[in-house]
């Protein structure tokens, strides 16, 4: 199985934060083929960061260098994902989670996530807190 992780869940992954859940925690650390980290979400820490956002405690540089020691796959931002984007019902308004829950469709991916809005798109999804 490959997994996209969510933003949230890949920095309560890099900090071992206990809301990651333990089947989530083990499916990342032990039983994926794949853990991919989208350049969305790098995209993401970096402009809540550097607003000075209190929920984004972590820079861009730094989530990258942690994603690289970690293992983890960049996942970049590809046309095909757009289009997928584009069709998308109007769920969620938020523009990263769309372009990650669109990524995950394209490309047949698990999306770990904390978001219970994810579920209405019917993508394969991992609750992050389990």
């Amino acid at each position: 199985m490959r997994i996209l992780l969510d933003t949230h869940a890949f920095l309560w992954a890099i900090a071992d934060d206990p809301r990651l859940g333990p089947l989530s925690r083990e499916l990342i650390h032990s039983r994926a083929d794949a853990v991919m980290v989208s350049l969305v979400s790098l995209w993401e820490i970096a402009i809540k960061h550097s607003l000075g956002r209190a929920d984004m405690p972590i820079s861009a540089a730094q989530a990258l260098s942690w994603a690289e020691d970690s293992g983890f796959e960049w996942l970049p931002l590809a046309p095909a994902h757009l289009l997928v984007l584009e069709t998308l019902p109007p769920h969620h308004r938020d523009p990263f989670d769309r372009l990650l829950i669109a990524q995950a469709i394209g490309e047949a991916l698990t999306l770990v996530s904390a978001d219970g809005a994810f579920s209405a798109y019917g993508a394969q999804l991992q609750p992050a807190d389990r």
